[in-house]
């Protein structure tokens, strides 16, 4: 393990103005198609919302998530399901599951391939890998003026502060079958998102960049998130609301009987 991580995650305000997380994810979860008795692991599970609907079909359930905060929360909303803080990187299971889930978590998570290899390990053979994240161009626009903004402050910026992982179809089922998995879907869309409120870009920016703006002072955030807000107003505030510019990629994967 390398140095102790700050767990930024703040669970009230991931339920509050960003369950449209778990409300796209339950599409994902007809894809995973969950069946009575299977034995189900929930990588990235937030707050729990979507393993309760996997184990609501009958399903056993295991959700993980690398923060702390989710995980507490998750265990509070729903004492019945087992959840536990733990990133993907150190999963110790093999062959343990039927199924492996994820939504919105894997373009969290830049060593993708050690990523893959560990989902690997903990399906059974014949044991399939549904995944919903963010694929190539997700929220570039938002993301490209934020960057702009850190430089236009005179603020040294690299590309190692860009805490996402957002690959294309191509690039990404390359890995999974050199990994060993036999890719039966794959699919990457636009979807355009509403954020939660007049303050939907202030608050997505306080939720998900902390990596950005993880050495930058208070007044320097400020003036990032303002100058941000301001010019993406034309482009992506519309009828009252933010629209944020995301781009997802889904797979299906089976690892083969062996």
């Amino acid at each position: 393990m390398g140095r102790q991580e700050k767990d930024r995650w703040n669970a009230a305000l991931y339920d509050g103005n960003h369950s449209f997380v778990s409300t796209f994810g339950s599409h994902l979860l007809e894809l995973l198609s969950p069946v009575a008795g299977e034995k189900i692991l929930d990588i990235g599970c937030g707050t729990g919302d979507l393993a309760y609907k996997i184990y609501q079909h009958g399903a056993q359930v295991i959700g993980v998530d690398k923060s702390e905060n989710m995980v507490q929360q998750a265990n509070q909303k729903y004492p019945e399901i087992t959840f536990m803080s733990k990133d993907v990187l150190e999963l110790p299971h093999k062959n343990d599951f039927d199924a492996v889930f994820s939504n919105a978590t894997l373009h969290w998570v830049k060593q993708s391939k050690e990523a893959l290899q560990h989902i690997y390990n903990s399906l059974r053979p014949g044991g399939r890998f549904v995944a919903e994240f963010g694929g190539k161009d997700n929220v570039q626009i938002i993301t490209n003026e934020i960057i702009h903004q850190v430089k236009e402050a005179g603020i040294p910026y690299t590309q190692e502060q860009f805490p996402w992982y957002f690959p294309s179809i191509g690039e990404y089922t390359t890995l999974m079958e050199e990994t060993g998995f036999n890719v039966m879907f794959a699919q990457h869309f636009d979807r355009p998102t509403p954020l939660d409120g007049d303050k939907g870009l202030r608050n997505w920016m306080e939720m998900f960049c902390g990596d950005i703006f993880e050495n930058y002072s208070e007044s320097i955030r400020e003036r990032v998130m303002k100058n941000t807000e301001n010019n993406l107003k034309e482009i992506l505030y519309q009828n009252g609301q933010w629209i944020a510019d995301y781009k997802r990629l889904r797979v299906i994967g089976i690892k083969e009987d062996t």
